[in-house]
């Protein structure tokens, strides 16, 4: 009797040691955006930033992830990805800032400074250490009840896309372009030219049907939307590479996540950031070829028109600053340290848009 009873305390101790010391505990995060899985950024974030925090997750074993992705408008619309996430409709969201220059203006830092570089890993890095350096960014997204994580650069420049051959600036004259958000200022130095809002999955409808003349948008986007059957010719003119994409937490999810789970998201954030930019960039040259072989036709625009039509615009970059500036937010000095990172990057400005601010 002696000896089972050993023998049962000694199995139940075995078995005791053999089972994990912890429940992992999982954690539901539903993830929006309103463009379709095929976008590039919409790709990777289902192809590197989920496995990502699932890895490093993995290492401790005390959580794991349920993603719920919603993609394609079934939850939001492209423009609807900040409402949803400062709703609660989603957990994480891929929120594209040029639709939302109102409630987030300094996120516009890169698209109000044209013409400087073509980069998007440069670009992406500089506007997220400013993110990171001044708190104007993060407030913003904290009014809106979210949590900012990192900015994402996915298009490598902005290019202009047409129904008939363009060669030059004064081509563009009298006609109607697509475009979204600050890019349609940079057709005000152009005359009787008109922009007309619109999103990228509208561009194609927008040309195809007339409404539009041209669409500025960057050929990995016109090879994945076939832009090429519609608007056949690409001026490179390289207005540059601009933040689009910012990964967000719904601010109540947020502060209900172990430390551990924020830190995982933190640091996957800043990665994806430059994976998605380096894609961009790889992609670049290989989407140029491709929207050829779809049929479309490139021009180079030259050095002195790509001069001329910078010193046409109204400078955007001295009237973004100074908004900024008097909303008690320091805009020139965020410009100035914007534009010194990307000189010491290598990437020297058509346009001095900040020796142009420090003299006003």
């Amino acid at each position: 009797m002696t000896y089972l009873k050993s023998s049962v305390f000694g199995l139940a101790l075995a078995t005791l040691a053999a089972a994990p010391a912890f429940a992992t505990e999982t954690i539901k995060a539903v993830v929006i955006d309103g463009y379709p899985a095929r976008a590039l950024w919409v790709q990777e974030f289902t192809n590197f930033f989920i496995p990502e925090v699932d890895k490093r997750l993995a290492e401790t074993g005390n959580y794991k992830m349920d993603w719920q992705e919603s993609y394609g408008g079934t939850i939001v619309k492209p423009k609807g990805v900040l409402e949803g996430v400062k709703l609660g409709l989603g957990d994480i969201g891929i929120v594209t800032t040029i639709f939302h220059n109102s409630k987030l203006p300094s996120q516009a830092i890169s698209a109000a400074t044209p013409f400087v570089s073509a980069d998007a890993r440069a670009v992406a890095k500089a506007v997220d250490e400013i993110a990171k350096e001044f708190p104007a960014m993060q407030e913003e997204f904290a009014e809106q009840n979210q949590v900012y994580l990192a900015t994402g650069v996915v298009l490598d420049t902005y290019q202009v896309f047409s129904k008939e051959p363009v060669n030059v600036m004064a081509d563009l004259e009298g006609s109607k372009v697509a475009g979204a958000g600050m890019n349609l200022r940079y057709l005000e130095g152009i005359e009787g030219a008109a922009g007309v809002r619109g999103g990228l999955t509208d561009f194609y409808n927008m040309v195809q049907t007339g409404l539009v003349d041209h669409a500025l948008l960057w050929p990995e986007a016109a090879s994945t939307f076939k832009i090429a059957e519609v608007a056949p010719y690409m001026l490179r003119a390289d207005l540059g590479a601009v933040n689009s994409k910012t990964i967000t937490v719904n601010k109540d999810y947020w502060e209900k996540l172990p430390e551990e789970v924020q830190g995982a998201l933190l640091e996957v954030a800043v990665e994806y950031r430059d994976h998605i930019a380096g894609i961009a960039m790889d992609r670049a040259e290989e989407s140029r070829n491709a929207y050829v072989e779809q049929g479309g036709t490139i021009v180079e625009l030259s050095a002195e028109q790509r001069k001329a039509w910078a010193d046409a615009m109204p400078n955007i970059a001295l009237e973004w600053a100074k908004g900024l500036d008097d909303d008690g937010q320091p805009g020139t000095e965020m410009l100035n340290a914007y534009l010194g990172k990307l000189r010491a990057a290598g990437f020297e400005p058509v346009r001095d848009w900040a020796a142009e601010a420090a003299t006003n």
